[in-house]
């Protein structure tokens, strides 16, 4: 596994918002492990942080706006783009005003920045989201869609149509991102004419220059216009090259708009908040569509990590079998629901029951149906956990172990004849007093069937003489 990491040091930027056109110091600010990335407005009382999480986002127009509580910041995707295309995993990014400096339009000096700040790895390490199945998300209204299939590194493929004579259809892809800094962090961000026009019109682009983003004239300029545009851009003169571009500025690539429209993407894909593993194929991506899917992987990763069944080894010989289990634990049959143990620390432990028609329980639950009943999955749990408490006694044989509490209780599947039930339980705490807090989890057939919180205590006996 990948280790995490951070910046070695402090790195600061400064320059304007491109709508808010105001003054802005940007610092990047190395960050612990699984910290993430995250804003911290330091403009505002009490420092408030908003971390690049995809529900916070309450709007796309011109770029992915989040905000929580109240406190707003605003077209966060180049920075979170040139993070993860290099390869960072948590830093946060102190603000002095809502907006980070637009610079030229593109990622290019905020990658420039980290490499100065240098990049260290951290001890932890790094959580991925293998894709193993196809995710999609389409947007009826716009006819967008965005779809995510298995990979072996994070590609992206974006796929972009204008509908316009100066632009029309462009296609760019990165196949690996490693190649993030090489390929896409220097495409800058571009507009058409009639949308300049419009958010000049509602007091947007206060920041835009002709060097930081690229316009497309997609339609006659009257001379009123070119005049309007002339005063907003501190121009005295501009003109419309052959390439359709205003004024005089030279593309890096020829499909640099498709390119900017893939640094989106990942800018935009970095607020589902898990490094990805898998193809992301977007065809014509905007702020709406990107955030929208980033917000339903979000759901996907949390209810799989919720989910997710660790990996046993069954074959291997048990570190306990079920004679071991009765000289520890003072339950016999038919009430002795622990097979065997497979793993055992001080902190967790590993149990396995197999669920046999012979069960006693499914004479009366239920004839004809026969399902294991869930309290004593949940006692089966308890068992597998007594066996954790008790190993840290010399003399288990002389101790009883007691509920105390059960919270949270949830039953995910049946299970019946034939399931091997698999059992981990991890404390929560440090066992005290011989009283035991834990969770609990029961997997079957690869599925999360039962879980709890769980607290017990065990209690010596009158020992024999």
């Amino acid at each position: 596994m990948a280790k995490q990491r951070t910046i070695a040091n402090e790195v600061t930027l400064t320059g304007v918002g491109l709508h808010t056109g105001k003054n802005v110091t940007m610092k990047f600010v190395p960050a612990p492990e699984n910290h993430g990335f995250a804003f911290k407005r330091v403009d505002l009382e009490g420092e408030p942080v908003i971390e690049a999480d995809a529900n916070y986002v309450v709007n796309t127009q011109r770029g992915t706006n989040l905000e929580k509580r109240g406190v707003k910041i605003q077209t966060s995707e180049h920075v979170l783009a040139a993070l993860v295309g290099m390869d960072i995993d948590n830093v946060l990014i102190e603000l002095d005003a809502p907006e980070p400096p637009i610079m030229d339009g593109s990622s290019k000096f905020f990658v420039e920045s980290i490499e100065k700040a240098g990049i260290v790895e951290q001890d932890a390490e790094r959580e991925e989201y293998v894709v193993n199945e196809v995710i999609t998300y389409k947007d009826e209204a716009s006819g967008s869609d965005i779809t995510l299939i298995p990979s072996e590194d994070y590609e992206i493929t974006t796929m972009v149509d204008f509908g316009t004579k100066v632009l029309g259809t462009q296609n760019a892809t990165l196949e690996s991102i490693s190649d993030f800094k090489k390929e896409i962090a220097d495409a800058r961000t571009f507009s058409f004419l009639h949308e300049l026009e419009m958010l000049l019109e509602n007091g947007l682009i206060k920041g835009g220059d002709l060097n930081n983003a690229i316009v497309y004239v997609d339609k006659e300029i009257s001379d009123a216009t070119m005049k309007k545009l002339e005063k907003a851009f501190n121009k005295k003169k501009l003109s419309v090259k052959p390439n359709g571009i205003l004024d005089n500025l030279t593309l890096h690539q020829p499909n640099e708009a498709a390119r900017h429209k893939l640094l989106d993407v990942i800018g935009d894909l970095a607020l589902a908040g898990t490094r990805i593993k898998g193809k992301v194929i977007a065809n014509k991506p905007g702020h709406y569509v990107n955030t929208q899917f980033a917000k339903k992987l979000s759901k996907i990763i949390k209810l799989e990590k919720r989910n997710k069944v660790p990996k046993f080894d069954l074959n291997e010989p048990p570190l306990m079998d079920v004679t071991q289990i009765m000289k520890m634990l003072p339950h016999r049959p038919p009430f002795l629901l622990v097979d065997k143990i497979i793993e055992l620390s001080d902190s967790h432990v590993v149990g396995v029951k197999n669920v046999t028609m012979n069960e006693p329980f499914f004479v009366g639950h239920f004839p004809g149906a026969p399902v294991m009943p869930g309290v004593l999955q949940v006692e089966a749990m308890a068992q597998t956990g007594g066996i954790l408490v008790l190993s840290t006694v010399p003399d288990p044989e002389n101790y009883l172990t007691f509920f105390m509490k059960i919270d949270n209780v949830k039953f995910k599947q049946q299970v019946v004849p034939g399931d091997t039930l698999i059992f981990k339980c991890d404390l929560i705490s440090p066992i005290r007093r011989g009283i035991c807090h834990m969770q609990a989890y029961a997997y079957a057939n690869g599925k999360l069937v039962s879980e709890a919180e769980l607290m017990a205590q065990i209690v010596k006996t009158k020992q024999q003489d």
